[in-house]
């Protein structure tokens, strides 16, 4: 009987319903559906038929198919084209609709994209770790490492650029005078933050000269300030720019501090050392930080400068473990508003992207030239940038090799470049993975027998899964999302792994098709068995990807988003146009052509050979197992009394001898299965010449049915399975309580490159943030002073701020302004004392005190803007140290306009900005006493530092003080937010496990859901569900045990591992529940046909991944290669181990019962010696049809431990007399129709 035929065709996976020998007026079909499951198999039963008619259709038509789809495909893969790169950590890592990312807008909609300044650092560290750093010669090799990369210049757009022209400069004030103004402008210092700034030699790091008749260049190492006034007093009005100079307290500036060699001939004689020739006591110097050429602006707090530092019992300086400098550049748009209109740039078309590019050029040479004074390697990189002479002579000039120091370099360019190298395809790793994984499928595909080997089908598979890959990607590039570092360096190698997976299994599922399958219908017989399964994985995986967007993370959520999309594209790919491939393959089989050489004819073929009916006489069959395969002619009559058909067979048989299988007494006992997948034998096939070597013959489903599963199925070891994996669970629990927040910037970085080597040694030993409390619009901060002061005193006091270096330091642009109104006002008091000020005039006084005196008479009204008789009833500043209301933003654009310095130590950044305002103490006209008001402020900020965070869980301890803070503020009226670097990428980890959880149980409520639906078995479902939390929190308590922190990427791995943790599961699951028999035995017979494809798409998997185990980023390595590794194997373990081990305890009963009756009437008494003999019928019904089919008998099987047999003794023998009638009341369907098979 053909194994489609018949009334049952179907039943559940492509199971057919054969007729069985019974007694005489007696048969029943085979597979009858088991209680309440009639519905599950109804409904398989269409959407199998639904695939089996998608396979024939794809087979008919298999050259269209094919050409049509990798037409659509590689359409789609040209969207790769399109793709964009993103490499901006805030896009990429600042959470989406977060609180953050509300306030991180809001600062780019008042200050603009970008910092007020970028940072370049030098760190340098003895060799000897733990060695002190503080002494005049180390403090040497620092300077001279400092020095040459001070003296960097790079040429561009036919220009020459160097560090004076392109550094950042702090409150460059406005002066009258025109030729004092061009000399400040040349001469005005850089911001540079370094220990040199205690002695003379911090000097030499100031690039500015200028030129005066008569003197020497002017430059900050001969440069005595007071002096200069002095000699200049004679010949220009310097009255204005002397009180700016006093109060910025800048004295004699670097020549009045000691010398680090008093032996340098440069060495000034107001050097406090010159004379004595005495090296300075470096750790008494350094005590409390350094100073820049301001006293009053310019402190560069200890913290800043040295790291690593020791302590006497009294706090005083002894030794260090580091050196810092930093130096501060213009952002882009500062150096693009510099320069515009300027003489040097106005041939070449100066903007913005120009000023971009001019930065990143010196900031890359800051770092060759800085990198080049360690000789411990460093020299090739500056060599393999450099070409020119300057870096050549800058390379020669490096520190001796005998150097005990060592220099680590850093800048904002160099982690730009880190992150564009990290987000680059590595072609050759690429390239190399799929060759691998070709070489892989090619071979596991091959067979010695021509005409089963499917090697070609293997590489144009994996070809068909790259080219899926390709147009997932490309297809993701159209609808605009984003590429980054996951999607180049993970998603390719991730997704190859995955979709190979279905390709085995439609591989494996369709040389195992039912014998006698018509040749055009085995795509169809294919896709019944195993389209279930290929869409179940694929649609788990979708809806796990899709559930990892839940993620608030940009660039996971764009990984998440871009592997779901691929995913449905090799889903795609694997049930459409695979199934074309393997239409073609079939047709070369059938020609008998040669595997992948498919234009030689093959020298053996497999064709099935009919065998002929042969007379069974009286041959013995053995005790065991028979598998007869017969073509008879079949009598059936179907009585309408008692409903039951009758098959007559004639004493025609071919019998098979028992196998040697322990297996067969159970999987092979009458019956089939609901689903193909797990097929039967297919019965006896013989061969051409060709004979495959006996090593050959061992494949893994042999030993999944020989060795595993007889194993795996004893009660002893079921019970050490369970213990295994429990104890397993209990200790990846305890491990899950190891695991840490974070995701430090070294973990990013290939270790043994000069940029992890700073960063360890930036996070042993400055561990700094500089960050921002932002006050916004919203209140009015004439009338909110106190709330703003007490603010600023609850921020201050959190244990991660750096306090200030005295009490009295002021620290917030308030703290400038109200310390400035103070000074005028003293100022003014001492005019009016003396008289040089009076009602009417103002001339006479200070600068200081005429500025008091235009603010004393404001009034804040448009219409009477002054009033004279309020000079000495109101102060500036009142008895509680505050503004008065109607003062405050007349003052405001006075202080902004008049103390630079101030304001730029202030690092308020006002928004909107106060308009600019001269002040003119000879104006006679009275226009220069109408003060313009500043608009109210809708953006300022107060700078802090934090210090001591090293952990997560320190940042999380500062945010969460920064936010009740602002939260407190924000009930007196004050709204305020905090800003910086922990800011934007470490107050994620408040809700990290949060989210990690809710997009956990969201996944596996769908994948419950989605089980449930296409297994049918909502009992299957819970199982499966069950393994897979397992899964989920052994990777979990893996992850502590090896170290990777939890942070959002390995979130992500943990969301997706329970979708690809279906991979491993369903097939086991869906072939135990669609097999007939007992626990045990549909366990076994579930691992003898998903053993082979599922190992091969674990082994695949690990062999996409191998790849990455060549990235030179130890953070692809560890957070994606270990990490999916350890997934793979636990998959491994639980879907072929722990999972059958639980159905074969604790599964659902068979979806179809085996129901089959012996009589005597047909089998004839036993002969002698055990022999069968075929009884003939007394009489033939009028109707016959010719069938053929293939059944096995079981004569008193061996009993295989564990296994349920079916025993004979539990089946009535029915005399001929014992024929139910008409009447017989005990008929279970009385009744009903008679259907004949």
């Amino acid at each position: 009987m053909h194994p489609r035929s018949g009334a049952c065709r179907g039943g559940g996976g492509g199971t057919a319903c054969v007729v069985v020998v019974t007694p005489a007026g007696l048969a029943c079909p085979s597979q009858v559906p088991a209680g309440s499951r009639r519905a599950p198999l109804w409904i398989r039963t269409r959407f199998q038929g639904l695939l089996f008619s998608l396979g024939c259709r794809i087979q008919r038509h298999c050259g269209k198919v094919l050409f049509l789809g990798l037409l659509a495909f590689g359409a789609l893969a040209l969207g790769l084209r399109v793709a964009i790169i993103e490499t901006d950590l805030e896009r990429l890592w600042v959470e989406v609709g977060s609180q953050v990312s509300q306030e991180l807008l809001y600062t780019k909609e008042k200050l603009g994209e970008e910092a007020a300044y970028t940072s370049q650092m030098l760190i340098q560290t003895a060799r000897q770790e733990g060695k002190n750093v503080l002494t005049p010669e180390a403090l040497g090799l620092h300077l001279q490492a400092a020095l040459k990369a001070s003296k960097v210049q790079v040429s561009l757009y036919g220009k020459s650029w160097d560090l004076n022209k392109i550094c950042y400069k702090s409150g460059v004030p406005l002066i009258e005078n025109g030729m004092i103004e061009r000399m400040i402008e040349k001469l005005f210092p850089c911001v540079i933050l370094t220990p040199l700034d205690c002695f003379w030699e911090g000097a030499k790091l100031q690039g500015g000269s200028a030129y005066l008749p008569g003197r020497p260049d002017i430059q900050w190492t001969n440069l005595d300030p007071k002096q200069l006034l002095e000699e200049l007093g004679p010949f220009a009005s310097l009255e204005g720019f002397r009180e700016l100079l006093d109060k910025a307290q800048v004295g004699q500036a670097y020549v009045g501090r000691p010398c680090l060699d008093p032996d340098d001939l440069q060495c000034p004689p107001t050097a406090p050392n010159h004379h004595s020739r005495q090296a300075p006591n470096v750790p008494q110097e350094l005590n409390g930080g350094c100073h820049g050429f301001s006293h009053k602006f310019m402190h560069w707090q200890e913290e800043l400068l040295l790291g690593g530092v020791a302590r006497d019992p009294h706090g005083q300086l002894l030794r260090a473990e580091a050196l810092q400098s930093t130096f501060l550049l213009m952002s882009p748009r500062q150096l693009y508003e510099h320069f515009r209109g300027d003489y040097q740039t106005h041939d070449i078309g100066w903007s913005e992207e120009q000023a971009g590019k001019v930065l990143q050029a010196w900031q890359r040479r800051f770092v060759q030239v800085s990198m080049a004074q360690d000789r411990t390697g460093a020299l090739r990189p500056l060599l393999s940038f450099c070409s020119d002479s300057l870096c050549l002579q800058l390379a020669q000039e490096a520190l001796p090799e005998n150097a005990s120091q060592q220099i680590h370099a850093f800048s904002s360019a160099t982690l730009d470049d880190i992150l564009h190298a990290f987000s680059e395809v590595s072609a050759a790793r690429v390239v190399g993975g799929y060759l691998l994984m070709l070489a892989y499928a090619c071979v596991t595909m091959l067979r010695w027998d021509c005409a089963q080997s499917q090697g070609a089908v293997g590489l144009a598979g994996v070809l068909l899964v790259a080219l899926a890959v390709a147009s997932g990607l490309g297809l993701c590039a159209l609808l605009g999302i984003t590429f980054n570092a996951a999607t180049t360096q993970v998603l390719p190698f991730l997704a190859l792994g995955i979709g190979v997976d279905d390709i085995f299994l439609l591989a494996h599922a369709f040389t195992k098709a039912p014998a006698g399958t018509p040749l055009q219908e085995r795509l169809g017989e294919c896709m019944q068995r195993t389209g279930a399964s290929v869409a179940l994985t694929s649609i788990n995986n979708m809806v796990a990807f899709f559930m990892a967007a839940l993620v608030p993370i940009p660039a996971l959520r764009a990984f998440s988003l871009q592997a779901a999309i691929v995913v449905g594209c090799n889903f795609a790919a694997v049930v459409l146009v695979f199934p074309a491939i393997l239409g073609l393959d079939l047709r070369r089989r059938h020609c008998q052509r040669l595997d992948v050489l498919c234009c030689f004819s093959s020298p053996c073929s497999a064709r099935v050979i009919q065998i002929l009916p042969q007379e069974a006489g009286d041959r013995t069959v053995p005790v065991g197992i028979a598998h007869l395969t017969t073509t008879v002619r079949a009598f059936t009559h179907c009585e309408a009394s008692s409903q039951h058909v009758v098959t007559i067979l004639p004493p025609q048989a071919h019998l098979v001898p028992p196998s040697s299988d322990p297996l067969a007494s159970e999987i092979f006992s009458p019956g089939g299965s609901t689903r193909d997948l797990l097929g039967r034998a297919e019965g006896l096939r013989q061969k051409a010449a060709c004979k495959p070597l006996p090593c050959a013959r061992w494949n893994l489903a042999h030993f999944a049915r020989y060795q595993f599963a007889p194993l795996l199925l004893q009660s002893y070891t079921k019970a050490l399975v369970l213990l295994f994996f429990g104890a397993l669970l209990g200790l990846s629990l305890y491990g899950a309580t190891l695991v840490q927040d974070g995701l430090a910037l070294t973990d990013m970085v290939p270790r043994g490159t000069k940029e992890h080597a700073f960063l360890s040694a930036q996070l042993r030993y400055f561990s700094l943030y500089e960050v921002a409390l932002v006050t916004q619009g919203g209140f009015d901060y004439a009338h909110s002073q106190r709330a703003l002061f007490d603010l600023h005193q609850r921020f201050s006091s959190l244990k991660a701020v750096l306090p200030p270096p005295t009490p009295q330091a002021p620290r917030t642009w308030l703290h400038y302004y109200r310390n400035w109104l103070q000074g005028i006002q003293a100022a003014f008091d001492q005019d009016w004392a003396s008289g040089r000020i009076t009602r009417h005039s103002y001339r006479n006084g200070s600068e200081d005190g005429a500025l008091a005196y235009k603010l004393l008479i404001q009034t804040g009204n448009a219409q009477e803007p002054v009033d004279f008789s309020q000079l000495t009833s109101r102060k500036l500043v009142d008895k509680e140290g505050l503004i008065p209301p109607e003062l405050f933003y007349v003052g405001l654009t006075v202080w902004v306009s008049s103390d630079p310095l101030g304001l730029a130590a202030s690092q308020a950044n006002f928004y909107p900005p106060p308009p600019e305002w001269l002040h003119d103490r000879y104006d006679t006209t009275g226009e220069n006493l109408r003060i313009p008001p500043a608009q109210p402020l809708e953006f300022a900020q107060f700078p802090f530092l934090l210090h001591g965070l090293q952990k997560t869980s320190d940042f999380l301890e500062a945010i969460a003080g920064a936010r009740t803070a602002c939260a407190e503020a924000g009930q007196a009226g004050v709204r305020a937010y905090p800003s910086g670097a922990p800011f934007l990428f470490w107050e994620q980890y408040l809700g990290l496990r949060r989210c990690l959880l809710l997009a956990a149980c969201a996944l596996l409520v769908c994948t419950f859901l989605v089980c449930a639906l296409l297994l049918l078995n909502p009992w299957v479902a819970v199982l499966i569900v069950l393994v897979l939390v397992m899964m989920a929190v052994e990777l979990f308590g893996a992850m502590g045990f090896l170290g990777i922190k939890l942070s959002a990427i390995p979130v992500v791995i943990l969301v997706a591992s329970i979708g690809i943790g279906v991979e491993f599961t369903v097939h086991v699951a869906l072939g135990f529940l669609t097999c007939q028999g007992s626990r045990n035995v549909r366990a076994a017979r579930a691992l003898e046909y998903t053993f082979a494809p599922v190992t091969d798409g674990a082994v695949s998997t690990l062999l996409g991944l191998l790849m990455l185990a060549g990235s030179t980023f130890d953070f692809i390595v560890r957070y994606f290669f270990v990490v999916l590794t350890v997934l793979t194997l636990l998959g491994l373990l639980h879907g072929l181990v722990l999972l059958p081990v639980l159905l074969s305890v604790l599964g659902p009963l068979p979806e179809v019962i085996h129901m089959y009756r012996e009589s005597p009437q047909i089998l004839s008494p036993a002969a002698p010696g055990g022999s069968l003999r075929w009884g003939m019928s007394p009489s033939l019904p009028q109707s016959f049809a010719r069938v053929t089919t293939s059944m096995t008998v079981a004569f008193h099987p061996p009993p295989l431990p564990g296994a349920y047999v079916h025993p004979a003794s539990n089946e009535p023998t029915w005399p001929p007399a014992a024929t139910p009638g008409v009447n017989d009341s005990d008929n279970p369907g009385s009744g009903e129709p008679c259907s004949v098979t």
